[in-house]
């Protein structure tokens, strides 16, 4: 067995299959295990997919949203066990692959137009 099978089937170990199908530009709504001392909580976080890098086990995404004026910006594994559950919110129509001008913008501006579903 080579090293690239063998690295394979420990990726197949480790992926999730429970995760939707987004993209960037999609508004997602995810619940995050956070460990706070001895015991862990769930936190909600909703916010717009600015950036997928990556494939498989190494795959990685960015969420911006804005809170209480600020923006913030976390950085998650696709296939984290800290990712309790996820469901898309809304799908953006997005031309662009990375959505960083959304940084510098706020307000109305900073909104992304949204698919309609019927």
């Amino acid at each position: 067995m080579d090293i690239d099978a063998k690295i394979k089937k420990i990726a197949e170990k480790y992926a999730r299959k429970d995760l939707p199908e987004f993209s960037v530009g999609d508004t997602i709504k995810m619940k995050v295990r956070v460990q706070e001392a001895d015991k862990s909580r769930l936190h909600p976080f909703e916010g717009t997919i600015i950036r997928k890098t990556g494939r498989g086990v190494k795959g990685t995404f960015t969420v911006r949203k804005i809170s209480f004026g600020e923006g913030v910006e976390r950085i998650f594994p696709l296939h984290s066990p800290v990712i309790e559950s996820m469901q898309v919110v809304s799908q953006g129509i997005v031309k662009r692959s990375k959505l960083y001008y959304l940084r510098d913008r706020v307000g109305k501006k900073a909104r992304v137009k949204r698919r309609q579903t019927q």
